[in-house]
């Protein structure tokens, strides 16, 4: 499987099985579509009457386009077969029981009242609650307990508003930090935070525990100030500006995430993308809102269009900012040409609800954030383990070659089957198909792959 696009003036192609990226001129970008449908003579006389007056071509030129093209396929770097079908579930199974990472909820409630949030403004549609530091310890032997030989474990300190809980998110670091060396294993924590709470102590904490944290800003003050308020209703752009500011300063501009939403208010997200940068940000990161269809917030098909161009716009910048020395990074961007995820992740995913699991304040477990507080999706708790293994099971087999619409798709190897929530908010199964989402992460991997690819030519 081939896919073939123009960006930027260049022409792409993709080989899907090999990962394979080749640039172009106009005719062998031709003679590629062309060349598993004709025969050779029947090519050389559909590019011959294409560009007759227009390219100085002959027979022989064409000829040889077609060669080099075989040559390719020979090699396998074109039109490459699927060889990794079979093993979607055999490489699942490898792993089975193994847990890798969890998303620790130490606090369902949260000082700010987004009405675009899916959690409910952190309550997830129950009590407002906070983890006390027993039922995290415990989650955290349930992790060193369930990890087999990985010796990396990752976690992340989520809500609600987890800097509402902080004594315990210190106190579970300590604890964590305390039997690393006697289990041999190595914490790797990560925090998410809105940023109303961050002061010295935070700063410095999270400094130095914390391997990344996940800033919540959405861009410019008008369309941050839109959703994200107080209970009050009052905006928390000028609040929290400052703080991100300080804390990212103080981190020498790494590890770290600001993390925005976009929604139907501001699908032109490209200019809070700049207001990001002209705020000193260079670790960015835009998400399409999560709502129902009839939220005020959702995207409309016309929103989706604009959202396309914004990104091939942002593609552009990106670009430009490289050649002039000021390169930042967009998280949905990054790809590895040479090397890439490895086969594995390419095929099984994200491992919700096998490898990664979430943990409420009382300790019950689901498959990822998104699945929290819908009772069908709880796999267990962290005293008794995994005892929901139907649900968990389907989570094994939710992977890309589980969706019959992925069957054709050109970026399959890419979003790995893409997000179970999404799929199953969209469309009531984790195996279906978030229309939306992959077009636009079709459109993501595109301009990725087109930074990616002209970066290769001028270094």
């Amino acid at each position: 499987m081939i896919h073939c696009y123009k960006q930027g003036g260049v022409n792409i192609v993709l080989d899907v099985y090999s990962g394979s990226i080749h640039i172009v001129d106009d005719i062998c970008f031709d003679i590629i579509q062309l060349f598993e449908e004709l025969t050779e003579d029947e090519i050389v006389k559909k590019i011959i009457e294409k560009y007759q007056g227009t390219e100085d071509i002959s027979e022989d030129d064409v000829r040889e386009c077609c060669a080099e093209v075989a040559a390719l396929k020979e090699d396998g770097r074109l039109f490459t077969p699927d060889s990794f079908s079979h093993m979607a579930n055999e490489l699942k199974e490898r792993t089975s029981g193994v847990v890798k990472a969890l998303c620790l909820h130490v606090a369902h409630t949260c000082n700010l009242n987004c009405s675009y949030c899916f959690a409910s403004q952190g309550r997830y549609s129950a009590e407002r609650a906070v983890m006390s530091f027993e039922t995290g310890k415990q989650a955290l032997d349930f992790l060193v307990a369930n990890s087999g030989d990985r010796y990396n474990l990752e976690v992340d300190f989520f809500g609600g508003e987890p800097l509402m809980n902080f004594d315990v998110v210190k106190q579970l670091v300590a604890y964590a930090r305390s039997i690393e060396k006697d289990v041999n294993k190595n914490f790797r924590f990560t925090l998410t935070t809105n940023g109303m709470l961050i002061d010295d102590d935070v700063i410095d904490f999270a400094n130095r525990e914390m391997s990344n944290v996940v800033l919540s800003l959405d861009g410019r003050k008008e369309v941050h100030d839109r959703y994200r308020v107080d209970y009050l209703g009052r905006g928390s752009w000028e609040r929290i500006v400052p703080k991100f500011q300080r804390l990212v300063n103080a981190r020498d501009g790494k590890n770290y995430y600001m993390r925005g939403t976009f929604t139907h208010a501001n699908p032109d997200f490209l200019a809070d993308i700049k207001t990001m940068l002209d705020l000193g940000f260079n670790e960015l990161s835009m998400e399409p809102v999560v709502c129902a269809p009839n939220d005020p917030c959702a995207l409309t098909d016309e929103d989706l269009e604009l959202v396309k161009k914004q990104y091939e716009e942002l593609a552009d910048l990106m670009l430009s900012r490289r050649r002039e020395g000021k390169p930042f990074t967009f998280y949905h961007y990054m790809i590895d040409l040479s090397g890439g995820p490895c086969i594995y992740k390419r095929i099984s995913g994200c491992g919700s609800g096998t490898e990664y699991m979430a943990v409420t304040p009382w300790g019950d477990l689901y498959p990822c954030h998104q699945f929290v507080g819908d009772e069908k999706f709880k796999l267990g708790n962290i005293w008794d383990g995994v005892t929901n293994t139907e649900m968990q099971n389907e989570f094994k087999g939710c992977n890309v070659y589980s969706r019959n619409e992925c069957s054709d798709c050109w970026a399959k190897l890419y979003c790995s089957g893409g997000c179970a929530a999404n799929a199953y908010h969209a469309t009531g199964s984790i195996r279906g198909i978030y229309k939306n989402g992959c077009e636009l992460f079709k459109k993501r991997m595109e301009c990725a792959i087109f930074l990616e690819a002209i970066k290769s030519i001028e270094e």
